[in-house]
């Protein structure tokens, strides 16, 4: 539903940020696209950007999870793509070891997991929340043990994440611009 206070709602930027770079990234998990400069620039632009400013927004109407969960992971956008592209442009800077990358997961799910317990109140935003969750340790699993069948569901399931929050966002848009609920939420 429409924020009431004198800001727009940011929520919606935030989950669309989050939501479609979910889904290019997992695209190229599920070996349906090629990771390129396309994934990284929405990892940097609107997957963190856009969220940082959802972030600081929520911040200004008072929403702590809002402002914590989008600053969150528009810095994990930014930290992934520094992750990837470091290694490349700095010398001596080696890429994350596949334990690494996996801890580096695994503590990004266990944030999410906690974040998951706020979400109660709303269907959709528990069933992003959870779906991350699990994504984060997919992931992880992916990392350590390089199963490439594995790396390809994780990508569906990451896939089905960013679809997720992506209809959040959109959902969020409609309800609020015409003052009542349209879609579920």
């Amino acid at each position: 539903m429409e924020n009431k206070s004198a800001f727009a709602n940011p929520a919606p930027l935030g989950l669309l940020g989050f939501g479609l770079t979910t889904i290019l990234l997992n695209l190229a998990n599920a070996h349906i696209i090629e990771m390129s400069s396309i994934i990284l620039a929405m990892g940097l632009a609107y997957g963190g950007f856009a969220q940082l400013i959802a972030g600081i927004m929520e911040f200004k109407t008072g929403n702590t999870f809002g402002f914590v969960v989008f600053t969150s992971y528009a810095t994990f956008w930014w930290s992934f793509v520094l992750l990837l592209i470091l290694p490349i442009i700095l010398p001596g800077v080696a890429a994350p070891t596949a334990s690494g990358l996996a801890a580096y997961l695994i503590l990004w799910g266990i944030v999410s997991l906690g974040f998951f317990f706020t979400t109660f109140k709303s269907k959709v935003t528990m069933l992003v929340f959870l779906t991350l969750f699990l994504l984060f340790f997919l992931l992880a699993a992916t990392a350590l043990t390089g199963n490439a069948h594995l790396g390809i569901f994780t990508g569906y399931e990451g896939i089905l994440c960013g679809a997720l929050a992506t209809y959040d966002g959109i959902a969020q848009v409609i309800n609020g611009h015409y003052g009542r609920k349209i879609l579920p939420l």
